[in-house]
């Protein structure tokens, strides 16, 4: 049996093919940027770009797809080492270092997964993508496993990540399930990151699995091997939760949202997306401000 041999009876040889010409950016290759990234290279992706900044340690192991044989290593080469394994005829870039000083690398991908834990980082990548006219995927992770959600950005088509988390994520911190029906993302630490808590790397899987086969599922739109998903955003339920205010799912779950792109938006709304297609117009702060009653102080030092 040849090495694609069940993968190309599932896909077919042509969307095989595409898959193996398409290029997938990962930004942090963690417990789930790490799973992605593996699982894709097993999938038939051809090309990738892996980028960051850490190194594994003794900790990490029980939650990530490299084993002790790469512990000190840098998680991006470490993964990169791994998808050879799998798949040799993989052409992988690997860039150590944060994604602000790698922002060449985003030029010419197909779809970006945002598997960083910073939500200031991932606003940076939000903005970088829109530029691009990129998709980018973004997933996470609840307190203690207990769920998780997808999200698929596609520029314009929708909420940027900006206006999504300011609708789902608001205020980044949150009550817990139960007490109003609003999502507990854990606390957020000094840097504007989400805490590391208690979970399963199970619980990390299985919303990972979820956002490798949405990935795939769009490299391959308007194919046979696609489908239309009924929204943007899953939420998974891995314990008993109250996504929505008084509905209780059950364990082992999911509940499909659709989240609209706020038209005011100051990162993706229609005055800047205006801007942006027509260099001539200009468009100052207080413009972007006046429909959603911000007004921009004036810097007393010109």
């Amino acid at each position: 049996m040849s090495t694609w041999q069940r993968v190309e009876q599932l896909l077919g040889s042509d969307n095989l093919k595409r898959l193996a010409e398409k290029k997938v950016g990962i930004i942090g290759l963690g417990s789930g940027g790490g799973f992605v990234a593996l699982s894709l290279a097993m999938s038939g992706i051809g090309n990738f770009a892996l980028i960051d900044d850490d190194a594994l340690e003794e900790g990490n192991v029980v939650r990530h797809v490299a084993d002790r044989r790469y512990i000190g290593q840098n998680k991006a080469k470490a993964v990169a080492d791994l998808i050879k394994y799998r798949n040799p005829d993989a052409k992988v870039d690997v860039r150590e270092g944060r994604i602000e000083a790698h922002m060449d690398i985003l030029d010419d991908l197909d779809i970006v997964v945002v598997a960083v834990d910073g939500e200031q980082v991932k606003f940076i990548i939000n903005e970088a993508l829109l530029k691009r006219r990129i998709t980018g995927v973004y997933a996470g992770v609840y307190e203690k496993g207990e769920g998780g959600d997808v999200i698929m950005i596609k520029p314009y088509d929708g909420p940027c990540y900006a206006c999504w988390s300011q609708e789902l994520r608001a205020g980044f911190q949150q009550p817990v399930p139960g007490a109003d029906g609003a999502l507990d993302y854990g606390m957020i630490g000094d840097e504007g990151t989400l805490e590391a808590e208690p979970g399963l790397w199970v619980h990390v899987t299985k919303v990972a699995s979820i956002q490798t086969d949405l990935i795939i599922n769009e490299l391959l739109r308007g194919t046979d091997a696609s489908e239309e998903m009924p929204a943007n955003t899953i939420i998974v339920a891995n314990s008993e939760i109250e996504i929505l205010e008084g509905v209780v799912n059950e364990p082992h779950t999911g509940l499909w949202v659709d989240i609209q792109r706020d038209p005011d938006c100051l990162v993706c709304g229609d005055k800047i997306r205006l801007a942006n297609e027509d260099q001539s117009t200009a468009v100052s702060l207080d413009d972007l401000g006046g429909d959603i009653g911000i007004v921009f102080a004036e810097d007393d030092e010109g």
